[in-house]
């Protein structure tokens, strides 16, 4: 129980890293320097206003210096970063999947709202991320570098192929170069199967979700990022993917 609470501890930690990320990436700033600061007021927070999740909580979800409201974004990403160490600790204890799930997932979710929020996936967020899990590749019993590299060929060829063949019919940008990046770095880390199971959730997810956005807004510009959606499906083939493959199989068998 101590174990878990101090892996909450520390993702909470880690979430607030993250939150400095999603809205200094798109920016062009550094992650480092200077210190947090307002959005709004560029007030410097101090210690005891920065405290993850506590903090929000105890302000109201305002910002002290000059009582704007702060977004939701940033408890909602501590939060799940919180929990994040704790439940791969329960899956896999401590061992590499511990960590090259724990890693994962904490890419995928700047990935996620830094898509939703501006339409762009950093390459400084995916190139790193191919990188780190063809290195776990070598190491984890469960994969092989082989897959990993098969899944960085497939995830960037089919989506490649995909984006050129969408500009051709729809003579226009259907995919961007950030969503082939992302598609390299979730076969770096689960192999061609998961990069094909992760593009069919993912447009399944985006054809249904989308097409409600899009019916309920009613204009031809809005634009639906598919990072999200992305994300969410490769999160899901991270843990139930093999399940699902084995078990679509089994019915021609």
């Amino acid at each position: 129980m101590v174990i878990l609470l101090i892996l909450f501890l520390l993702g909470l930690c880690i979430g607030s890293f993250l939150n400095v990320v999603i809205y200094r990436l798109p920016k062009n700033e550094s992650i480092i320097y200077p210190s947090s600061h307002c959005p709004f007021c560029n007030h410097k927070i101090a210690f005891y206003d920065n405290i993850p999740l506590l903090s929000f909580i105890i302000l109201g979800g305002r910002c002290r210096n000059c009582k704007k409201r702060i977004s939701f974004q940033y408890p909602l990403v501590e939060f799940i970063c919180g929990i994040i160490l704790p439940l791969s600790f329960l899956y896999y204890g401590f061992s590499l999947n511990f960590f090259a799930t724990s890693l994962f997932l904490y890419l995928l979710l700047p990935i996620f709202f830094i898509d939703l929020k501006h339409q762009v996936i950093s390459d400084k967020i995916t190139i790193p991320g191919i990188i780190i899990g063809f290195a776990f590749s070598f190491f984890l019993e469960t994969f092989h570098w082989l897959g990993s590299l098969i899944g960085i060929a497939v995830g960037g060829g089919i989506l490649l192929l995909t984006a050129v063949i969408g500009k051709w019919v729809f003579k226009k940008e259907a995919m961007g170069m950030g969503d082939v990046m992302l598609f390299m770095m979730v076969g770096a880390f689960l192999g061609w199967k998961g990069v094909l199971l992760t593009l069919i959730l993912a447009s399944f997810l985006g054809s249904i979700i989308g097409g409600i956005i899009l019916t309920i807004k009613k204009k031809k510009d809005t634009v639906v990022p598919f990072g999200p959606f992305i994300s969410i499906a490769a999160a899901f083939s991270y843990f139930w993917g093999t399940f699902l493959i084995e078990k679509y199989l089994s019915l021609f068998r």
